[in-house]
């Protein structure tokens, strides 16, 4: 039994509420259960240095947890004058997890940064920023084409994120917290449509087999298929 009595292969509720600030060109809200995150996209009229004059755009991603999105109260990084390694890997993996579902030639020579900040966090906060970043971009690219800043959608399928694993010796599907900090397996899944962008897996004192792989990889495309849908909705 699950700590929150979820089936095996059951995600947690999944709502993405978007146009939530006022100055960002996409935004959304994204809730996954516990974990909500607010998810930014703000156009630039310029690319990092490599990248001038090459035709070519690019996305980036930031992303942070506020100091109350735990149980307890964690210092602001920039007090401490840089970034956490978790927090560099996990913008990262954002970043590149985007990039994947964009035609950066279509975009043309801009910069699209999502900022992705944790509100309340109760596991798969990086998932849930992908996911989430996802339909702010959406959001900011519908900009661009409406405008008529650019003429061919640089956006592919739709990329999103779902975390697997195994707890009580049973494969998961979206780990919540209790389940992620006892799991023996953990996994994050990134997709775009029917295609893998990443996959992230460990042992945490316990090791898996090829079945059980082929198990979670499953759980991830059932999982992937509700964000998508729901990302949709969102962006329709």
């Amino acid at each position: 039994m699950r700590p929150s009595g979820r089936d095996l292969d059951q995600m947690r509720p999944i709502s993405i509420e978007t146009g939530v600030t006022k100055h960002a060109e996409g935004s959304c809200m994204i809730r996954v259960g516990d974990t909500h995150v607010l998810c930014t996209a703000s156009l630039e009229a310029r690319v990092p240095p490599f990248l001038r004059n090459s035709g070519k755009g690019w996305v980036t991603a930031e992303y942070g947890m506020l100091p109350r999105s735990t149980g307890s109260r964690m210092r602001r990084e920039a007090a401490s004058g840089k970034q956490g390694g978790r927090t560099v890997e996990i913008q990262r993996l954002i970043g590149r997890s985007l990039r994947a579902g964009i035609d950066l030639v279509a975009l043309g020579e801009r910069q699209i940064t999502v900022d992705c900040d944790v509100i309340q966090a109760d596991g798969g906060t990086r998932c849930a920023s992908i996911t989430g970043g996802w339909v702010a971009l959406r959001l900011a690219v519908n900009k661009l084409l409406k405008a008529g800043d650019i003429t061919t959608d640089p956006l592919m399928d739709p990329v999103a994120a779902v975390s697997c694993g195994i707890y009580a010796g049973q494969p998961v599907l979206d780990l919540d917290y209790p389940e992620d900090s006892e799991a023996g397996v953990d996994g994050n899944f990134v997709l775009c449509g029917p295609k893998l962008i990443e996959v992230q897996m460990s042992a945490e004192g316990s090791t898996f087999t090829r079945d059980q792989m082929n198990q979670l990889m499953d759980l991830a495309d059932k999982g992937v298929s509700v964000l998508v849908e729901a990302q949709l909705q969102a962006t329709a």
